[in-house]
């Protein structure tokens, strides 16, 4: 003989629904933070890495101003200012602009190979109390050995 029990009084009805409405609400507060914390993690980035692009001439009229500050800078090097020493591993050359104002800079770290080529630097890095500028980060450009040459044009008379 089979027995029924009636389990309309012991569960109630609305006990799954109530359930998957809490699970929901997790899964959503979860959500909202996570993307809070993405979000907060590359606003900090963008600060944090950010640098003002200057020129030579302005970073020596702000110059008061920009002590400390995270600068980067772009000039010609000098011809013959470079200051190697390998033993400290520290390069020193000057920079300067069309203006002809110029700036001293020094990165502590290995000499690029393509320092002598060097066309212009950009240095990435902090303008020190004394004027000169020490770089974190350095690039160069060099002269492309892949651009044409001019092209030479005769031109003779008719006579």
């Amino acid at each position: 003989m089979t027995q029924y029990v009636d389990t309309s009084s012991v569960i109630p009805s609305n006990l799954a629904d109530t359930k998957a409405e809490t699970k929901n609400y997790k899964f959503l507060i979860g959500g909202v933070l996570l993307l809070a914390v993405v979000v907060g993690l590359i606003v900090y980035s963008t600060f944090s890495t950010a640098a003002y692009y200057m020129t030579v001439s302005e970073v020596n009229q702000e110059a008061a101003k920009m002590v400390g500050q995270r600068v980067r800078v772009s000039g010609q090097v000098v011809a013959n200012s470079e200051d190697w020493n390998p033993q400290e591993v520290t390069l020193r050359f000057s920079i300067h602009d069309e203006t002809g104002a110029e700036l001293p800079v020094v990165f502590f770290g290995p000499r690029p190979d393509n320092f002598l080529r060097a066309a212009e630097a950009i240095a990435e890095g902090t303008l020190l109390a004394d004027g000169s500028f020490q770089a974190d980060t350095l690039l160069l450009k060099c002269p492309s050995r892949y651009e044409e040459e001019p092209e030479e044009v005769f031109v003779r008379s008719e006579r």
